[in-house]
């Protein structure tokens, strides 16, 4: 069994290369359980996690804590590793670093669902959010879209100036070539630029909506992804209204998403009206977006799937080195 840690994990990716391995595992067969979100005590928010899933050539397992008060410490908040056994006969495979995994995929499943979801011509992208995963989604969307500008919004201006630092000095960025070089900015308000946005991403821990729904204009794709509980939520049930409605898995997303459930609850939103998984987008069980003025929305919670295919990628890369 080998053991891969964050620096060789992503010296086997590229973003493009995990989205089209990503695509390719979603349209096989694969079983994929529900995730277990489980509190470590009553009414506390530190939490430990289980994500499993198994193909036909390959079993993987995901366990994470989440420690939300870390931060006040200077801590991360989140802990992970995957384990990988052969399908066959159980046999241990690899155990890596899930943390920098969980970044990668977690960008790289966003776009993939993009693909289907965003206007082809889509050049504008505004990323809610200063954390760690927020740099990822503007090279994962640049790898599907040709951006030619995204906007960067926090509340932390320093940190928001970082987020853009970060983006620009990416081997990721500096790797495309001049023409797809798109220019990043920092943004005060987001309601304020909604009418410029072809896609808007929040990576983000709010409790409340981010934005106003009725300023969301015809042919924009909203990516959800910071929320993963039942009672908070990045978007007003206005913007889930609007929009052609996808998720990830619709067991995880509605045992735990505020996004759809608030909306559920209140009578606007029905699960009923989710119109596919990820996965079915990528077998062409559904078309994705059917014209230029509908408004469409991702709404993801983590899928084990998604860590299954990230894991083949890394290991098919790592056997060819």
């Amino acid at each position: 069994m080998i053991n891969l840690d964050a620096q060789q994990i992503v010296e086997c990716l590229t973003m493009k290369g995990l989205i089209e391995s990503m695509r390719e595992t979603y349209q096989q067969q694969s079983t994929i359980p529900q995730r277990r979100v489980m509190p470590l005590e009553e009414g506390g928010y530190d939490a430990f996690a289980l994500l499993p899933a198994w193909s036909e050539d390959l079993i993987t397992v995901k366990a994470f804590t989440y420690f939300p008060q870390n931060s006040m410490q200077g801590k991360d908040s989140l802990a992970s590793k995957i384990l990988a056994f052969r399908r066959q006969d159980g046999e241990p495979l690899a155990l890596m670093d899930g943390k920098v995994m969980t970044f990668w995929r977690t960008a790289a499943a966003s776009a993939l669902a993009a693909d289907y979801l965003a206007r082809e011509d889509a050049t504008r992208l505004l990323i809610c959010g200063t954390g760690n995963l927020a740099p990822y989604m503007a090279y994962a969307y640049a790898a599907v879209r040709p951006l030619h500008k995204v906007m960067i919004w926090g509340r932390n201006q320093d940190k928001a100036r970082q987020t853009v630092d970060a983006i620009l000095s990416s081997s990721e960025y500096q790797s495309l070539p001049i023409e797809r070089q798109f220019d990043v900015e920092i943004i005060e308000d987001v309601d304020s630029v909604m009418h410029e946005v072809d896609i808007i991403t929040c990576v983000t821990g709010s409790a409340m909506p981010l934005f106003n729904g009725a300023n969301i204009e015809p042919g924009t794709h909203i990516d959800l992804i910071g929320n993963h509980d039942a009672d908070k939520r990045e978007c007003d049930s206005i913007s889930v209204e609007r929009s052609s409605v996808f998720v990830d898995s619709r067991i995880n997303v509605l045992a735990e998403a505020g996004d759809l459930l608030i909306p559920i609850k209140q009578g606007l939103f029905s699960a009923d009206e989710i119109l596919a998984e990820l996965p079915e987008l990528c077998s062409n069980q559904h078309s994705g977006r059917s014209s230029n003025q509908e408004i469409t929305l991702y709404k993801s919670v983590g899928s084990a799937l998604a860590d299954l295919a990230a894991v083949k990628f890394v290991l098919t890369q790592k056997q060819a080195m």
